[in-house]
């Protein structure tokens, strides 16, 4: 394995941190949040002509660089830096791999191109607060309950039949936590359908002007992942792939990528704001000299750049195997939050006010760690699938005694001969009174 970076992929980082130097500080960011988009609209544009930003990582017959995820990744620790707010998470990220997995040469040829050049956005809903189970970053659910199972609160898809004697679907229900949900042009509606006897949940291509849908953003504590509810009133969709399109899989598939570009992203953030607060310390005087100067100062701040180093090749690592990307996510989160909530301590009184740009930082650990999260769960996961605390005994079932030889004759084998029984346990001593 070949660590360094490429001369394209160094070209890449150091483009988009010059464009977001300049167009994208804490006060840029904060009015840019405030907008109806939730974004400013002309630096987006600007970073999917200049750097196709949006397409980095879809495949160039399509329109996109064609470049691996790996790419993307590092593009994002760049925008993690910046606390971007943008709907590059929702597109690129989420939305771009589950169509090219799942959907026809016709959706392909049609939706792909204009996601990659920015032209067009999209939002992936699912119902309730499941985005983290949807993924599998927290959890495996084969039968796919997460998305109504049948029951109220969920989404619902019902086949109708068309004046074209083709086979439509109406989607209703609602879906909360949409990332970019109310301005995406696109949505990708997980529902659930099929009733009990084929009980199955597919996605569905939903657009901004369908009739009977409804979108409302929701305020939420990380202004620049902006939110929102989704309300499906007998919604006209479109089936995305084939009725036994493993979806499922593909969402899995994508949660792996998208937890080591979410890993990226959290480690920018986290340098960003252990820089800001190295620079702080350095210039704030206390006692006629530097408050950085102070050994404990100093040691907070090492162990902060330790954590986030090492959070930093744990997210490297998981852009070359995604199937790391959970446990580096948890590491990366892990960092960010630390990291933020060190840098309002160090800031001092003027880091707790609420309108400093510390907190910013401290916004996206918490509401990253509420979406994606939490840490624990995310471990937990990634030791399940790695089998770290399974049973040998259940993980690896005995042979049928007729298919060993050995199993007739236990003089055949002499592991298997019975040993001696255990001698006793003596009585316990029982206690008097004195």
């Amino acid at each position: 394995m070949d660590a360094a970076f490429t001369a394209e992929q160094d070209e890449i980082r150091r483009t988009l941190r010059e464009i977001l130097g300049k167009r994208c500080g804490p006060d840029e960011v904060k009015a840019a949040v405030r907008t109806t988009a939730g974004h400013d609209r002309e630096l987006w544009q600007q970073l999917a002509r200049q750097l196709g930003l949006p397409g980095i990582a879809v495949a160039e017959e399509y329109g996109g660089v064609g470049c691996a995820p790996a790419d993307l990744a590092l593009a994002c620790e760049e925008t993690g830096r910046a606390l971007l707010p943008s709907p590059l998470l929702a597109t690129a990220v989420l939305c771009v791999p589950l169509i090219a997995a799942l959907g026809t040469d016709a959706q392909r040829s049609a939706l792909l191109p204009p996601l990659a050049t920015g032209g067009l956005t999209a939002a992936l809903a699912v119902s309730g607060p499941a985005l983290a189970t949807a993924l599998a970053l927290t959890g495996e659910d084969a039968s796919g309950q997460w998305s109504g199972g049948g029951r109220a609160g969920g989404v619902q898809a019902r086949a109708v039949a068309t004046e074209t004697t083709d086979t439509g679907w109406r989607l209703y229900g609602e879906a909360v936590q949409v990332l970019d949900g109310h301005s995406a042009g696109l949505l990708l509606v997980a529902a659930h359908t099929g009733g009990f006897a084929r009980s199955r949940t597919l996605l569905f291509l939903v657009r901004e002007d369908a009739p009977g849908l409804v979108r409302s953003r929701q305020v939420v504590l990380d202004e620049t992942r902006p939110q929102a509810r989704i309300e499906l009133r007998h919604v006209p969709a479109e089936l995305l792939g084939g009725d036994g399109a493993d979806v499922l899989g593909a969402l899995a598939a994508t949660g792996r990528t998208a937890a080591a570009v979410l890993a990226a992203e959290a480690v920018g953030a986290a340098g960003q704001a252990l820089a800001r607060t190295v620079e702080y310390v350095r210039q704030r005087e206390q006692f006629g000299r530097a408050i950085g100067s102070f050994q404990a100062v100093k040691h907070r701040l090492a162990d902060l750049y330790v954590q986030v180093q090492a959070a930093r090749s744990a997210a490297y690592y998981a852009a070359w195997d995604p199937d790391q990307g959970g446990l580096a996510l948890a590491q990366a989160l892990e960092a960010l939050r630390v990291t933020a909530g060190e840098a309002i301590q160090l800031h001092g009184g003027i880091g707790f006010t609420w309108e400093h740009d510390a907190h910013l930082y401290f916004k996206r650990a918490a509401a990253d760690e509420l979406l994606f999260g939490p840490v624990h769960r995310l471990r937990a996961h990634a030791a399940d699938r790695a089998g770290l605390f399974a049973d040998p005994a259940v993980a690896r079932p005995r042979e049928h005694p007729a298919a060993d030889p050995t199993a007739a004759d236990p003089a055949a084998d002499p592991a298997r001969t019975t040993s001696p029984p255990a001698p006793p346990t003596p009585p316990a001593q029982e206690k008097v009174a004195v």
